[in-house]
């Protein structure tokens, strides 16, 4: 799930701009998408497509819809249009790539209805809509539903596949609090993971398949933790206060990675499996000012990555671990705008 923001039109061909100088593990950084929110990128297994959720409505979308991006295509024509893959009804999110490359996994609500769901009412707080419509389907590149995975009561989304495409790890209500699962790439064996109570999603395999990265809340005051139940009882959550977690792909040998305070999120492994790139405000006084950064996964080490524009999240290093995308609102022309850029990773 991501930040929902506002279309303008903007278009260029490429970015020279400081960040080549300054973001030192970054080579020739290029802008893939030009107008709306694009974000949740992800990389096929062949490392030469991305699927991604946009609200541009220049596409003739009215909310959130997954798209399939041919790389090579978007880093040198502006007026690209990547196919839509989901159904154009209700809203959708957090797509991912099967194995096979021909086939695309992403949650939707489009089963309860053919509208988008409404948006949230902030009431001057920052807030997630935690929309129990929401499952988890399988889609081939025409956008034909091949499979429903999940459909249990409740919001079943944010998932995505292990390296060797067996299984998925997702972010599911069924028992009554956000908690992580995994579940066979068919949707059997769906099983539980992570029992805190708090928000546990925006889960990611390891490299070597055998660990789990996500961000999590923990309220710990009874303030807190009534906030927290109020809201997630009204299909809300808080996004406000969340930290890195790791964990084995079974749940066991829990740890935090992050004791950073503020919001903490969109981790993404290293290929070296050895560290981890994630989003945080932490540093920000006016809480509003995301960034890049890279730590071990012992919680040393931390290192800042990106420093240009507001907003730099949602990472992903491709399969061969030689590029990374991620979402940005730089070089947007004063709007709104978040894009999708991909750069040659320098470690």
């Amino acid at each position: 799930m991501k930040i929902r923001l506002i279309v303008a039109a903007f278009l260029t061909s490429s970015i020279t701009t400081q960040a080549q100088n300054t973001e030192k593990h970054f080579k020739n950084l290029t802008q893939l998408t030009f107008g709306g929110g694009n974000a949740e990128a992800y990389w096929s297994y062949d490392s030469k497509k991305l699927t991604f959720q946009s609200n541009n409505k220049a596409w003739g979308v009215k909310c959130d819809q997954i798209f399939d991006m041919d790389v090579a295509t978007a880093s040198t024509d502006t007026t690209y249009k990547p196919t839509q893959i989901s159904t154009g009804e209700g809203r959708t999110t957090c797509s991912y790539y099967l194995k096979d490359n021909k086939h695309i996994l992403y949650a939707s609500t489009h089963l309860g209805g053919k509208e988008c769901p409404p948006d949230v009412p902030h009431g001057g707080k920052y807030l997630w809509a935690i929309y129990p419509e929401y499952d988890i389907f399988v889609a081939d590149l025409n956008g034909k539903i091949t499979q429903q995975l999940t459909n249990a009561p409740g919001y079943d989304a944010e998932a995505t596949i292990s390296p060797d495409g067996k299984k998925v790890v997702f972010t599911s209500t069924r028992s009554g609090d956000l908690e992580l699962w995994t579940m066979d790439i068919d949707g059997k064996n769906q099983k539980q993971i992570t029992f805190g109570l708090g928000y546990d999603g925006g889960a990611f395999f390891s490299p070597d398949g055998k660990q789990i990265v996500f961000r999590a809340s923990r309220p710990k005051t009874e303030e807190e933790i009534k906030e927290y139940k109020d809201l997630l009882a009204k299909g809300l959550v808080a996004p406000t206060n969340m930290e890195i977690y790791v964990c084995n792909v079974d749940g066991s040998g829990l740890k935090q990675v992050t004791n950073l305070g503020k919001a903490n999120w969109a981790p993404f492994f290293h290929p070296s499996g050895k560290k981890i790139l994630f989003s945080s405000n932490h540093h920000s006084e006016r809480g509003y000012d995301f960034q890049l950064y890279m730590i071990n996964i012992d919680g040393t080490n931390l290192e800042r990555i990106t420093n240009q524009s507001m907003f730099n999240a949602f990472p992903m290093f491709s399969p061969d671990g030689k590029k990374l995308v991620f979402s940005s609102n730089r070089n947007n022309g004063g709007t709104r705008d978040t894009n999708l850029f991909i750069a040659e990773w320098v470690d």
